[in-house]
Protein backbone atom coordinates (compact mmCIF):
# COMPACT_ATOMS: atom_id res chain seq x y z
CA UNK A 1 0.00 0.00 0.00
CA UNK A 2 1.47 3.19 -1.34
CA UNK A 3 2.38 5.83 1.89
CA UNK A 4 -0.33 8.52 0.89
CA UNK A 5 -3.22 5.97 0.76
CA UNK A 6 -2.10 4.24 3.48
CA UNK A 7 -2.28 7.79 5.97
CA UNK A 8 -5.38 8.71 3.73
CA UNK A 9 -7.09 5.17 5.31
CA UNK A 10 -6.14 5.88 8.80
CA UNK A 11 -6.96 9.46 8.97
CA UNK A 12 -10.89 8.13 7.26
CA UNK A 13 -11.14 5.71 9.89
CA UNK A 14 -9.05 7.21 13.18
CA UNK A 15 -8.93 11.04 11.95
CA UNK A 16 -11.77 11.98 14.33
CA UNK A 17 -10.22 11.35 17.18
CA UNK A 18 -7.51 13.83 17.16
CA UNK A 19 -7.89 17.21 17.90
CA UNK A 20 -9.30 20.04 15.62
CA UNK A 21 -5.70 21.66 15.96
CA UNK A 22 -4.11 18.36 14.80
CA UNK A 23 -6.97 17.58 12.09
CA UNK A 24 -6.01 21.18 10.60
CA UNK A 25 -2.55 20.69 10.68
CA UNK A 26 -2.83 17.47 9.20
CA UNK A 27 -5.10 17.76 6.01
CA UNK A 28 -3.24 20.94 4.92
CA UNK A 29 0.50 19.13 5.20
CA UNK A 30 -0.39 15.40 3.78
CA UNK A 31 -3.54 15.94 1.79
CA UNK A 32 -3.50 20.00 0.61
CA UNK A 33 0.53 19.02 -0.20
CA UNK A 34 1.14 22.54 1.69
CA UNK A 35 5.02 23.02 2.37
CA UNK A 36 5.46 23.23 6.04
CA UNK A 37 6.30 27.23 5.96
CA UNK A 38 2.80 27.21 4.60
CA UNK A 39 1.20 25.58 7.30
CA UNK A 40 3.21 27.25 9.94
CA UNK A 41 2.12 30.50 8.80
CA UNK A 42 -1.75 29.19 8.32
CA UNK A 43 -1.43 28.08 11.82
CA UNK A 44 0.58 30.58 13.56
CA UNK A 45 3.19 28.04 14.87
CA UNK A 46 6.66 27.31 13.66
CA UNK A 47 7.97 24.51 10.92
CA UNK A 48 9.27 22.71 13.38
CA UNK A 49 6.20 22.61 15.09
CA UNK A 50 4.22 21.31 11.93
CA UNK A 51 6.85 18.58 11.27
CA UNK A 52 6.91 17.78 14.89
CA UNK A 53 2.82 17.32 15.03
CA UNK A 54 2.73 15.56 11.91
CA UNK A 55 5.18 13.32 12.90
CA UNK A 56 2.89 12.90 16.22
CA UNK A 57 -0.17 12.64 14.64
CA UNK A 58 1.26 9.69 11.97
CA UNK A 59 2.19 7.88 15.45
CA UNK A 60 -1.63 8.38 17.00
CA UNK A 61 -3.21 7.36 14.00
CA UNK A 62 -0.85 3.96 13.53
CA UNK A 63 -1.24 3.45 17.16
CA UNK A 64 -5.11 3.21 17.20
CA UNK A 65 -4.39 0.83 14.06
CA UNK A 66 -2.21 -1.32 15.91
CA UNK A 67 -4.91 -1.79 18.63
CA UNK A 68 -8.08 -1.72 16.66
CA UNK A 69 -7.08 -3.27 13.12
CA UNK A 70 -10.02 -1.21 11.15
CA UNK A 71 -8.01 -0.54 8.23
CA UNK A 72 -6.69 -3.69 7.92
CA UNK A 73 -9.87 -5.56 8.68
CA UNK A 74 -11.29 -2.93 5.80
CA UNK A 75 -8.67 -3.92 3.24
CA UNK A 76 -9.35 -7.89 4.09
CA UNK A 77 -13.09 -7.30 3.62
CA UNK A 78 -12.77 -5.17 0.61
CA UNK A 79 -10.29 -7.95 -1.32
CA UNK A 80 -12.94 -10.70 -0.23
CA UNK A 81 -15.65 -9.31 -1.66
CA UNK A 82 -13.88 -7.86 -4.89
CA UNK A 83 -13.53 -11.69 -5.31
CA UNK A 84 -16.99 -12.51 -4.42
CA UNK A 85 -17.43 -10.09 -7.96
CA UNK A 86 -15.75 -11.82 -9.76
CA UNK A 87 -17.08 -15.12 -8.56
CA UNK A 88 -20.65 -13.76 -9.95
CA UNK A 89 -19.63 -12.94 -13.45
CA UNK A 90 -19.75 -15.18 -16.90
CA UNK A 91 -17.40 -18.12 -16.36
CA UNK A 92 -15.15 -19.69 -19.05
CA UNK A 93 -16.79 -22.73 -18.13
CA UNK A 94 -14.61 -24.29 -15.87
CA UNK A 95 -16.52 -23.54 -12.25
CA UNK A 96 -19.45 -25.40 -11.98
CA UNK A 97 -22.15 -23.08 -10.70
CA UNK A 98 -22.12 -24.90 -7.39
CA UNK A 99 -18.38 -24.62 -6.71
CA UNK A 100 -18.81 -21.20 -7.42
CA UNK A 101 -21.72 -20.93 -5.08
CA UNK A 102 -19.56 -22.67 -2.36
CA UNK A 103 -16.30 -20.66 -2.58
CA UNK A 104 -18.83 -17.55 -2.40
CA UNK A 105 -20.67 -19.14 0.76
CA UNK A 106 -16.67 -19.77 2.25
CA UNK A 107 -15.79 -16.44 1.37
CA UNK A 108 -18.89 -14.51 2.87
CA UNK A 109 -18.54 -16.50 6.71
CA UNK A 110 -14.70 -15.24 6.51
CA UNK A 111 -16.11 -12.11 6.22
CA UNK A 112 -18.90 -12.57 8.93
CA UNK A 113 -15.54 -14.29 11.05
CA UNK A 114 -13.67 -10.74 10.62
CA UNK A 115 -16.65 -8.56 11.46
Amino acid sequence: MDELFEKSLLYDFYGELLTEHQQAVYQSFVFEDMSLAEVAQEQGITRQGVHDLVKRCDRILQGYEERLHLVEKFVSIKKTVTRIEKLTEPNDGKDTLENRLSEIRALTHDILEEL
